[in-house]
């Protein structure tokens, strides 16, 4: 896939803690030192920090799964990508979803598909729905505790929520989704354990005016907490915005991915943000409203080109995938919890353009994965000891 339309903005790598006093709408920006990359980036004349771990580079094994073209529709280009919670429906505990942009024709932003793969080499894909209204440009996916599917579909511009068999149970449509363009599913630590994910929630992010909406569950009753992240407005195929959702539930703190100014901003206390408590200024690089003082950027500008998608490690570790670099290169970036650059990966040598949707899998250094999509080859990969 061609990914190349937009140029990434913020130069330099810099960390940004934004400190607000009380319920006050104004914000103090401190700037901090900027971290540094691993050895794999010395041709980018950065040099290599020991913080957060450096998982990315242990694991050696880069392994094709199998194909994420679905086997009815032929529809192509994957984007969204989940792991399923337990066994239910068309999903085996462990098992991969994956949502298709592109139907198969190669046309941006024109898949409604969603397949399933087992997590081991030579998986072959079993279609779990294929929704032509609600599901269009589907980008990526949230699967719940039961393995109730949450969609962001950027041009149906709906969220619809589908049984682990694929039915569709509802779409939630109109405002405040704005074409979605992220999709997580938050539980607390701590939370509900129930089937339904009872007191947790779902966040999305909307490509077209740059917010963030809490869904909360089971009522799906949603709301905006904030606004502003950049935006380019580009087309299916150029679209870069707030993405690459993640959450951390030991500290209730949402990742939230942008490649329009190339960085990683963390919301910290998110599941207690109320209605637009946070204003995103200065092209995400100030923060105003009551919910300023959770909010960070924990890492800015180079090598982070173009980010789109993400996985969280369980050491806190943020692994983020460039969409906008040269051809030759898909690089996988690593950013330690105190914002230092740790590793670089080169997973694909093709095109550039090519990581979109990224998941991890495992609880300490031994059993860790990294699944990614690749758009190149249209299948699904994982990185592993």
């Amino acid at each position: 896939m061609s990914f190349r339309m937009y140029e990434g903005i913020f130069s330099g790598a810099a960390i940004v803690a934004f400190l607000a006093t009380g319920c006050s709408s104004q914000s103090s920006v401190s700037t901090m030192p900027s971290g540094a990359t691993a050895t794999q980036s010395r041709a980018l004349g950065i040099s290599a920090s020991p913080a957060g771990g450096g998982i990315l580079q242990q694991l050696k094994k880069q392994v094709v799964i199998g194909s994420t073209i679905d086997p009815v529709y032929g529809q192509l280009n994957p984007y969204g990508l989940d792991v399923a919670k337990r066994t239910s429906g068309a999903f085996k505990k462990g098992d991969l979803a994956v949502c298709n942009f592109n139907d198969n024709t190669n046309t941006q932003g024109t898949g409604y598909t969603i397949v399933a793969l087992h997590p081991k080499p030579g998986s072959t894909p079993t279609l779990v729905t294929a929704d032509p209204t609600n599901l269009v440009g589907c980008n990526a996916i949230a699967l719940g505790p039961d393995d109730k599917i949450y969609a962001a579909a950027f041009a149906s511009n709906d969220n619809p929520i589908y049984s682990s068999s694929g039915s569709l149970i509802t779409n939630l449509s109109g405002s405040p989704f704005n074409h979605p363009f992220g999709q997580i599913f938050a539980q607390r630590e701590g939370g509900s354990p129930a089937d339904d994910g009872a007191g947790s929630a779902v966040y999305e992010s909307n490509a077209a005016d740059g917010s963030i909406v809490r869904i909360n569950v089971p009522s799906l009753t949603s709301e905006v907490i904030a606004t502003g992240f950049p935006v380019n407005g580009g087309p299916p195929g150029s679209i870069l915005g707030p993405s690459g959702l993640q959450y951390d539930p030991g500290h209730d703190r949402l990742f939230v991915v942008d490649g329009d100014n190339n960085s990683v901003t963390t919301i910290t206390g998110v599941s207690g943000m109320h209605h637009e408590c946070l204003k995103v200024r200065a092209r995400g690089t100030r923060f105003e409203g009551s919910c300023a003082s959770r909010t960070r950027v924990l890492y800015s500008g180079a090598p982070l080109n173009g980010p789109i998608s993400s996985a969280l490690l369980f050491n806190g570790t943020l692994v983020v995938g460039n969409t906008l670099d040269p051809s030759g290169q898909n690089l996988m970036i690593a950013i330690s919890p105190g914002g230092h650059v740790e590793d670089i990966r080169n997973v694909d040598t093709g095109a550039g353009g090519a990581i979109f949707g990224m998941v991890a899998t495992g609880e300490d250094a031994q059993d860790t994965k990294i699944y990614f999509n690749d758009d190149n080859a249209n299948n699904l990969q994982v990185l592993e000891r």
